[in-house]
């Protein structure tokens, strides 16, 4: 593909390349966006019907040109002219075989970079490979390089792997082709290993004076009929059926170049380097201002929440109002958690602008003063007590009446219950009297039908005993005033106890009350300080644009394009496995 040629998904569209042909089509779009890999388009792979490439891979002197020679059969005088001692070889050579082409690609590791680097043009223009070693085996370079060749060029399942000279003297051919799987790793399994020898292949069919047994022996030995067979397999498929792998792998390998490009340096990379330093330095800043703000509304909440409690002890058992100096002492502690928290929270923003200034200088912007507009919570509550319902507001009024009339009486009474004893005439009969009147009453008495026989009357002993069981539970305290106080003229006790549940829900009103305060205040605390603390990091950030600009515009710009450039290659690797 030249450099004024444009991917074109048209041709060949109802072919396996159609889909391969589409991405690059849309790949090239997103590589001229930009100058740093508009070059790469040249490298997309386009709609191609020519004879399949299977080049040959190997180093210096591993035999390559011989093998290509022992392929095509030549007679002794070309195989002189094609091989040649000396790395001569600058570009790939190519070849006609079997209606494919065979590319002699220059030897790696020769020490020269242009051979090697035409080398790696010729391998991604190539639909398979033949790599080739030798018996005297890989080293670490070679094998690095055989690796990536099957593993990120993706020829893993379109290579054959040649171990040349393996009739050499004193090579152990099983030794060796161990050591060569080994090598290659979980590849062994996926690629096909040809032990080879090119130079016997030719001399066996071109020395005159051999004999007969002797040329079949070299030939047959050579492993060049293996290594054919191998290549037949490959390209069996022909070229609609190897060409989209091979194509899918290019575009993969033209997507990690352009990853590549976007690898920053120079002026380039100090200038995101020091855009990335200035925010992390406004993270931190920001970070520790509302670490300090979560903090310390929580502790203006918590405080709000022990006002709370402290104002509902206070509550008069009497009106259920606050005494005066509690709820002044309340009022104070409030006022001075909203006082405390303007100071710690002004601090750590203070600390976070000295921090700015020490690394940044005097340009960054001071704060304004902090002060929060919020309202201290208030130690009453909209409904006093009373107002709630008319029930609380006959409780209040009973109250009155209990304060007046006393409610000693009632306990006094009681207490003659209690020790009275069951004798007729006592405290205790009278209220049996009383409670056998009525259902309740009689129920209370007659639990089990001990006392009565079912039918209202006594048995002979049976107001006796229900005396007695009186005086008995009178001391209770709560069994008499849940039982007697409501059958019995007894108001002050009823009086008595409604009161006490009057106060402790107004102790509950006001708990609930300054949970609720604290809960708000802690919420709008916070909306107000990050509120504060936005608008003053704007503009810290607005005055240190001078050093952010050009970093933050090379970012997103880099950003963007690796996004894009990800999203193809997503795309394309989903390809390479269905083509495989």
């Amino acid at each position: 593909m030249t450099d004024g040629d444009s991917v074109d998904a048209t041709e060949g569209d109802r072919g396996p390349s159609a889909p391969v042909l589409a991405l690059a089509a849309r790949a090239e779009k997103v590589l001229n966006a930009h100058h740093r890999t508009r070059g790469l388009t040249a490298s997309l792979p386009r709609a191609d019907t020519s004879p399949l490439r299977i080049a040959f891979m190997g180093p210096y002197s591993a035999g390559k040109s011989t093998l290509i020679a022992a392929l095509l059969r030549l007679p002794s005088a070309e195989v002189d002219e094609l091989v040649d001692a000396a790395p001569k070889t600058h570009e790939p050579t190519s070849y006609e075989w079997n209606g494919v082409t065979l590319l002699d690609l220059p030897g790696t590791l020769s020490g020269i970079d242009a051979h090697s680097d035409a080398a790696r043009r010729g391998v991604r223009g190539a639909d398979a490979l033949v790599i080739v070693t030798t018996s005297e085996l890989p080293g670490e370079a070679e094998t690095k390089a055989i690796l990536r060749t099957l593993d990120a060029d993706g020829f893993a399942d379109r290579s054959v792997v040649v171990v040349n000279k393996m009739n050499a003297e004193n090579s152990d051919r099983d030794v060796i082709l161990d050591e060569v799987r080994g090598r290659l790793g979980s590849f062994a399994d996926r690629v096909p290993i040809v032990p080879a020898d090119a130079r016997d292949y030719v001399d066996g069919v071109n020395d005159p004076g051999l004999s007969a047994a002797q040329r079949e022996s070299l030939v047959t030995e050579s492993g060049i009929d293996a290594l054919t067979a191998e290549l037949r397999r490959i390209i069996a498929p022909g070229v609609s059926g190897v060409r989209p792998q091979a194509q899918a792998s290019e575009l993969l390998r033209v997507l990690a170049d352009a990853r590549r490009q976007w690898v920053l340096t120079g002026e380039e990379l100090g200038a995101v380097e020091t855009t990335k330093k200035v925010e992390e330095s406004m993270s931190r800043a920001r970070e520790r201002v509302l670490s300090a703000l979560e903090r310390e509304s929580e502790v203006v909440a918590s405080r709000i929440t022990t006002a709370g409690v402290r104002a509902a002890a206070g509550v008069s058992d009497k009106g259920g109002a606050i005494p005066g100096p509690v709820a002044r002492a309340v009022q104070e502690e409030l006022e001075c958690a909203s006082s405390e928290f303007d100071a710690r929270f002004s601090s750590s923003v203070r600390t976070a602008f000295d921090m700015l200034v020490a690394e940044y200088g005097t340009g960054v912007p001071e704060p304004d003063t902090w002060a929060s507009d919020l309202e201290a919570p208030s130690t009453t509550i909209n409904a006093s007590p009373g107002d709630a319902s008319p029930l609380a507001h006959g409780v209040k009024e009973a109250a009155k009446k209990v304060a007046k009339t006393g409610g000693a009486k009632a306990h006094e009474w009681i207490g003659k219950v209690a020790d009275g004893g069951n004798a007729p005439g006592s405290a205790a009969s009278t209220v049996v009297q009383k409670l056998s009147r009525t259902r309740v009453g009689q129920k209370v008495l007659d639990a089990g039908g001990k006392v009565t026989n079912g039918a209202g009357k006594f048995k002979p002993w049976g107001k006796t005993k229900a005396a007695g069981k009186v005086a008995g539970a009178a001391g209770k305290v709560q069994w008499a005033l849940a039982v007697m106080g409501p059958l019995m003229d007894l108001t002050s006790v009823a009086q008595d106890q409604s009161k006490w549940m009057a106060v402790n829900k107004r102790r509950k009103q006001i708990r609930n009350h300054f949970d609720e305060e604290a809960r708000e205040q802690r919420t709008a605390l916070i909306e107000s300080g990050g509120l504060y603390l936005s608008k003053w990091t704007t503009e810290v950030e607005r005055s240190l644009s001078c050093l952010t600009k050009r970093g933050a515009e090379i970012s997103a710009e880099r950003e963007s394009a690796l996004a894009a450039i990800g999203g193809l290659r997503d795309e394309a690797e989903k390809l390479v496995g269905p083509l495989r």
